[in-house]
């Protein structure tokens, strides 16, 4: 795990940490090997080389942004396009129960042709 990640992860208040630290472990669970690092201040997740998945703390909410996910379905109130339909992203506020599992599987979907 990239220090660099751990260090933006703490900062973070204590409900963004839990959330951050868990799509973390559900990221490298997923994509075995991934490349962690971070980059324009985010933690950026990479498979071979190419962008999977990035991690984005802002004041109330915290973002998970999936790339080549042009094939998955929107799912209003959370999961949406951003940046064009090739990136999707979840977006997770306080006390927002998460499907990491849902989150996880669409990581596996977008992240396989890597």
């Amino acid at each position: 795990m990239n220090q660099e990640v751990t260090a933006y992860i703490q900062k973070l208040p204590k409900w963004q940490v839990a959330v951050a630290e868990t799509l973390r472990k559900m990221i490298h669970t997923t994509i075995p090997g991934v490349e962690e690092r971070l980059q324009y201040g985010k933690p950026h997740y990479l498979k071979n080389g190419h962008y999977a998945a990035v991690v984005h703390a802002a004041k109330d909410k915290l973002s998970f942004m999936l790339f080549n996910a042009t094939a998955l379905p929107e799912i209003k109130g959370y999961f949406k396009s951003m940046s064009g339909p090739e990136r999707k992203t979840a977006t997770i506020t306080e006390g927002q129960e998460v499907d990491y599992k849902q989150l996880g599987d669409f990581l596996k979907k977008t992240s396989a042709s890597l």
